[in-house]
């Protein structure tokens, strides 16, 4: 029997991009703000997307081990030619991976991002495609 997979499709709506989650900067009286701007818009948008393929699937909160396999189509700058987003601009892939595993366990995909054991993550310009991000959890151990 092979392992349950979730599949999510998550397409960036308009003013909203694929961003990476920014540090944390203290901005006094016990106040902390992402220093990435739209990172939580982006980080709901998966949590949302998340939330309807749970619904339109079989798929039950992971309890245990999971490997996340995930692409981010990102928009490519207008200025920019280089073939792959290297740039400090598309933000850093575990920066990336950070914002999805946090909107994933949001959304109630596994219990916490502690039981991912296997990840990768892909950057990529869309280049035709729509922006956004294309998302594989699997169950690694059945609980």
């Amino acid at each position: 029997m092979s392992n349950p997979t979730l599949t999510i499709r998550v397409t960036a709506p308009d003013g909203i991009t694929p961003k990476p989650k920014g540090s944390l900067r203290h901005v006094g009286n016990g106040r902390l703000v992402e220093q990435v701007a739209g990172s939580k818009p982006w980080r709901a948008t998966i949590a949302l997307a998340a939330r309807q393929a749970i619904n339109a699937s079989t798929w039950r909160t992971a309890t245990g081990a999971v490997r996340v396999q995930a692409v981010v189509d990102l928009p490519r700058p207008k200025t920019n030619r280089d073939p792959l987003p290297i740039r400090r601009s598309s933000g850093d892939s575990d920066k990336h991976s950070r914002n999805i595993l946090d909107a994933l366990s949001d959304a109630g995909v596994y219990v916490d991002d502690s039981q991912v054991t296997d990840l990768r993550i892909v950057k990529r310009y869309a280049d035709g495609a729509p922006v956004g991000a294309s998302i594989n959890v699997t169950c690694l151990e059945q609980s």
